[in-house]
């Protein structure tokens, strides 16, 4: 039976940096939740989301916080002579001690973990006082960094020191906003007899495992612990003689076995089933997993799971290029059209299934086949994996190491085990999940960022990542690949982040370098790269009051955590454009630098397949309102960049190429048929004339790229300032142009634009005189809540498009013609 423990609570600060309007308050407290938002919901500190006011409230991770309730239990719910009772917290963020009628019952030091406290001979018929006291959390994390000796880490403050989500210590896109409380469910579950503990689910296929879609054995394997209630309340059904067993069933297939000692396998052969696939691969079905505990005919525990049936393998077998990384599910390799997943709130809480559907939907509407939830969050809740299941959503999952030296040693080293062991028994199951990854940029750092005379001998977490790590992963999941970290050569003697071995990380562009660098690198695999841009002017404006607002007026430097961050965006636009003065066109020209960058790097590494596998873009999410490298803003509004990357993932796409002996058009084809195409090549003056024309055929296979080297008569442009470079077939078209946007002979004019109203909005109707680079209509600007169905695309001379926006709102449909809403590049380009 489950009682759960989620009303009545209170929250008290007992102890540090208290404001003296707070000194000994209590106010009503939300579980799950955190200190924030009770804080927030009470009206007692300003929303640490809006202008500057996050430097109000670092005082919170300073103070110690008390949650109170009291349990009421009726004598049903209760241990004693008829069994145990447990009080169950499923996430306690992070370090406290929890009591149950003024005794002290149990502590916490993991954010990451559950924990389950016996409380049979405390828990009493009627009213019982539980607390929870919870250190002042920034405290915590000092103290243990001394305790431990202090070790590198990236920003502020020592969030390697406690098995913390590491972003909460603020990161370069997040706030810091140090928190404590009681983030997942709490619940008392009184049991006989005996209960499931861990419940570790294997599943794969025997045969085949050759990308063929009928005819598949699938192999289910439980491996179940089981807790015993103790002699003294051992109390059990009516056949207490009866032999304890373990049943499951799945795709209409049952097995039972007897239950000897304190841990049970039991293997499912399932014959012809359908094979899950990742979208775009195939269809996703899952099946039912009921695993029970019984005696005799007595069901004692029972846990519900969805499973899918398929293989994930990682190639890293040396070739003629180096050491590849190509993931491939039912022996099919996957080009990787991923993206990097952080918090999707600062406050995990306030994240539910609705928001998870919304922003998972987000990435499969730009055309993403894998979410890498990377190593300085958390591990999501169900909801997270649930929808990546149902939706064909690979899942790439860090364990949460990132940019930092960790302890090798107690304590750190068994909160690390025990953490490992519950999310891999809990995730092991997930028909989504391919892969695991030990730590983000840590073996990178190692080598890279002057780490070891900093540490001076102490153990940094190496031991985790190639010894520890890969043993459990052996012994708990032998179903997936491991990879020690992102990035990683595969190899201690190789440079960790070699472009020619496994995964990389490509940071130089952004930091110091123009994205056109994008081009020095022929990767295997990049599980990092991505350029900042603001967020979507109706979040910034809802964010950010400033009067007057400019980009670096004070309110918006709170709201961009890069170092030199608004520096990086200046020096890598003047190549390109010029940005205007006002901070409209400031925001535009960031918000086109960002969707241009990525776009730009996706297409060149696409080019290059099979050679390079796959690319995560940091990042699809935000979790506030802040300029970063996000596609999807932290009010959930698609940036310029989302269209960007949409586009750029397309399942088929061209794009004209630099290689070796001059431009080549390669054609990539993400689909399973093979795509037959004439492509018309053109070059074209900005006024419409055509200067050489040529054509060729090309057949792509399926999953393949193919390269066409472009005649020399296309590429010898009379001028380099008004002439493009045109492939296209009936649905694709990729341009090249032969200077840089700053030196072309761009004008801002149109030749006709108009709007009017539909039945579900608007559409807006714009003809180009000459040609229009990166059309987009900022429709936010007009309509907070409107939504375009496209945006970026370049319109030669004559041509036309339609927006079509989502709107419910009655408005004057000329509004979406101001030029502060009807944008391009050529705006930014002056003569």
């Amino acid at each position: 039976m489950r009682t759960e423990v989620s009303t009545g609570w209170t929250v008290t600060a007992t102890g540090g940096a208290v404001p003296a309007e707070l000194a000994g308050r209590s106010v009503a407290a939300t579980v799950p939740g955190c200190v924030h938002t009770d804080l927030l919901a009470a009206g007692l500190i300003p929303d640490p989301y809006l202008d500057e006011n996050e430097a109000a409230v670092p005082w919170i991770g300073r103070t110690s916080w008390r949650y109170a309730t009291t349990v009421t239990a009726p004598a049903e719910t209760l241990g004693g002579p008829s069994g145990q009772a447990e009080l169950v917290f499923d996430g306690l963020d992070t370090v406290c001690d929890v009591s149950l009628n003024g005794e002290v019952i149990g502590s916490a030091r993991n954010m990451h973990r559950s924990h389950r406290l016996d409380v049979t001979a405390l828990l009493h018929e009627g009213a019982n006082d539980l607390v929870v006291d919870f250190a002042a959390q920034l405290d915590a994390a000092e103290q243990a960094s001394r305790d431990q000796g202090p070790r590198v880490h990236t920003n502020a403050h020592p969030f390697n020191a406690v098995r913390k989500m590491a972003c909460n210590f603020g990161w370069d896109w997040g706030p810091d906003l140090v928190t404590a409380g009681i983030w997942r469910s709490v619940h008392v579950e009184r049991w006989q007899d005996a209960r499931l503990g861990d419940l570790r689910t294997l599943v794969t296929v025997e045969s085949p495992a050759d990308g063929t879609r009928d005819g598949a054995t699938g192999r289910v394997e439980v491996h179940a612990d089981v807790v015993r209630a103790p002699a003294a309340t051992a109390a059990g059904p009516a056949d207490s003689t009866a032999p304890l067993t373990l049943r499951a069933e799945a795709a209409g297939v049952a097995g039972t076995v007897t239950v000897d000692g304190d841990h049970v396998t039991l293997a499912l052969t399932v014959p012809d089933v359908a094979l899950w696939w990742p979208r775009g691969y195939g269809a996703q079905p899952l099946h039912d997993l009921v695993v029970t505990l019984c005696r005799g005919d007595e069901e004692l525990d029972r846990r519900d799971r969805r499973i899918g049936f398929r293989t994930v393998a990682l190639d890293i077998t040396p070739d003629a290029h180096g050491t590849p990384f190509a993931l491939a599910v039912n022996g099919r390799p996957i080009l990787v059209k991923g993206a990097n997943w952080i918090p999707d709130d600062c406050f995990p809480s306030q994240v539910d299934r609705a928001r998870y559907e919304r922003s998972i939907g987000q990435g499969i509407d730009a055309g993403m086949n894998l979410l890498r939830v990377w190593g300085g969050g958390i591990y999501e809740t169900d909801d997270f994996y649930d929808v990546c299941d149902e939706q064909g959503i690979l899942v790439w999952q860090d364990f949460l190491f990132a940019c930092a030296a960790y302890a090798e040693e107690p304590p750190l080293a068994d909160e690390v085990t025990a953490e490992v062991r519950e999310v891999v028994a809990r995730l092991s199951g997930r028909a989504s999940l391919a892969l695991w990854n030990g730590n983000n940029e840590n073996l990178w750092g190692y080598v890279d960022w002057n780490w070891g005379p900093q540490l001076d001998g102490l153990t940094w977490g190496r031991g985790y990542y190639l010894d520890v790590l890969p043993r459990m992963l052996a012994e708990l999941d032998p179903t997936r690949p491991y990879s020690p970290g992102s990035p990683w050569s595969f190899d201690e003697a190789r440079h960790p982040n070699d472009p020619s071995h496994g995964t990389m990380h490509i940071w130089d562009v952004w930091n110091t370098t123009d994205y056109t660098a994008y081009r020095s690198y022929v990767p295997r695999f990049v599980s990092e790269f991505g350029y900042q841009g603001p967020p979507t002017w109706a979040t910034l404006t809802r964010a950010v009051h400033d009067e007057p607002m400019a980009h670096d007026s004070p309110g918006m430097l709170s709201h961009q955590k890069a170092a030199d961050g608004d520096g990086k965006l200046s020096r890598g636009i003047a190549p390109h454009l010029e940005v205007p003065a006002d901070v409209e066109g400031w925001h535009w020209a960031m918000s086109v630098q960002q969707a241009r960058a990525v776009s730009f790097g996706i297409e060149h590494f696409r080019s290059w397949q099979p050679v390079c596998m796959g690319t995560i873009v940091w990042q699809l999410n935000d979790c506030w309102p802040v300029t970063s490298w996000a596609a999807v803003d932290g009010d959930s509004r698609r940036k310029p960049l989302w269209y960007a990357v949409r586009r750029a993932y397309a399942d088929r796409l061209l794009t004209i190429q630099p290689r070796a002996d001059g431009l080549a058009v390669a054609a990539c084809n993400d689909t399973d048929t093979a795509w037959e195409a004439r492509i018309q090549l053109r070059r074209v003056t900005f006024g419409g004339a055509e200067r050489a024309v040529s054509s060729v055929a090309v057949t792509v296979a399926p999953r393949s790229t193919t390269v066409v080297p472009l005649a020399a008569a296309l590429l010898a442009a009379g001028s380099t300032t008004d002439e493009v470079l045109v492939a296209e077939t009936e649905a694709e078209r990729a341009l090249w142009f032969f200077a840089e946007d700053r030196d072309l002979e761009l004008t801002a004019a149109w030749k006709t634009t108009s709007a009017e109203a539909t039945t579900d909005g608007y559409a807006v109707h714009v003809t180009a005189d000459t040609v229009q680079r990166d059309v987009c209509l900022l429709v936010d600007k007009v309509d907070q809540d409107a939504v375009v169905d496209d945006m970026g695309m370049t319109l030669l001379p004559g041509e036309s498009h339609t927006f079509h926006v989502a709107s419910r709102r009655t408005l004057d449909p000329s509004r979406f013609l101001d030029p502060a809403v009807l944008r391009s590049t050529n705006q930014l380009v002056h003569h």
